[in-house]
């Protein structure tokens, strides 16, 4: 691949050749054949595990590293357009990893760079090596992805982790639930699309039962899209995973979160042995290793 903006880009065939590349280079030193090229990060909005495993990736491949950590750091703050900044940027680096809050921001990168370009995340729109990550720590945890059943719990409507997963997991064959808030529902085009594609059947609940579950998947309800700061604070608490909820579950589910969490899980089921989601995080300096061999090499 050259770019990778969105999982919609991504091919079963492709994604599973980086899962297999992925488990290399997790098992032994990497080569450093992509010793002397140049990865510039741009991030515009906060990060802490998308850029230090980039980072982490690049020095063990032997790539050198351009950094922006925020829009302070750059001529955004004199007047300079995203356009031109790209365009500098590209005359620098041998690949751009971008995250913006502006949707289509990494498309637009894309097509202004020769060189390749991968979005860390885009608004509310895609975050494509998030997903890859999280179907590969499935897939390593769990053997396979096709025939799981897996629950994606939480804000469905903004969060761009759950857009980009349902398409991935649907591409590679999952029985998928959606638990949320009628608030914060998946979009029905997003549904739409998936079964047209993939002919996946989503069911949709808005109850925390996970009997049949192999795989929850919870992310945070972001109480800053709320009006009544009360509604937000109760449906919190409604769809708070606790070790109450969990009663019930198959003593195999494995429990994955993208991170950062807040209060969405409560403190004592992170001593579960169902918790997986530090493992997830280290998953992706390998995912990407693996990610950035493909694109530059």
């Amino acid at each position: 691949m050259k770019d990778l903006v969105s999982i919609r880009d991504v091919e079963k065939r492709w994604a599973t050749s980086i899962f297999k590349l992925a488990d290399e280079l997790d098992s032994k030193p990497a080569p450093r054949k992509l010793a002397g090229k140049v990865l510039s990060t741009l991030f515009f909005e906060p990060s802490t595990r998308t850029r230090l495993s980039f980072h982490t990736a690049a020095a063990r491949l032997g790539i050198s590293l351009l950094d922006i950590e925020s829009v302070g750091d750059s001529s955004i703050v004199k007047g300079e357009s995203l356009v031109d900044t790209i365009k500098i940027v590209d005359g620098y680096a041998d690949c751009i990893v971008i995250r913006h809050p502006l949707e289509g921001s990494a498309r637009l990168a894309a097509d202004l760079a020769q060189h390749p370009v991968i979005n860390a995340g885009d608004g509310g729109n895609q975050h494509p090596t998030q997903t890859l990550i999280d179907l590969y720590t499935m897939n390593r945890l769990k053997k396979k992805i096709s025939g799981l059943h897996v629950s994606l719990v939480g804000d469905l409507k903004y969060a761009r982790t759950m857009h980009s997963l349902l398409y991935g997991l649907a591409m590679f064959g999952a029985e998928i639930t959606l638990v949320s808030p009628k608030e914060l529902q998946m979009e029905k085009a997003i549904l739409e699309e998936v079964k047209e594609k993939f002919g996946t059947k989503v069911r949709i609940s808005n109850e925390m039962n996970f009997r049949d579950c192999d795989v929850l998947y919870v992310c945070r309800i972001q109480k800053e899209r709320f009006a009544d700061p009360y509604e937000a604070v109760r449906l919190q608490q409604e769809f708070r995973i606790t070790l109450e909820s969990l009663k019930g579950a198959k003593d195999d589910l494995i429990i994955l979160h993208p991170l950062p969490k807040v209060d969405e899980i409560a403190p004592e089921v992170d001593r579960s042995e169902k918790v997986r989601y530090f493992e997830q995080a280290r998953y992706g300096v390998p995912v990407r290793m693996a990610i950035l061999s493909d694109v530059m090499g």
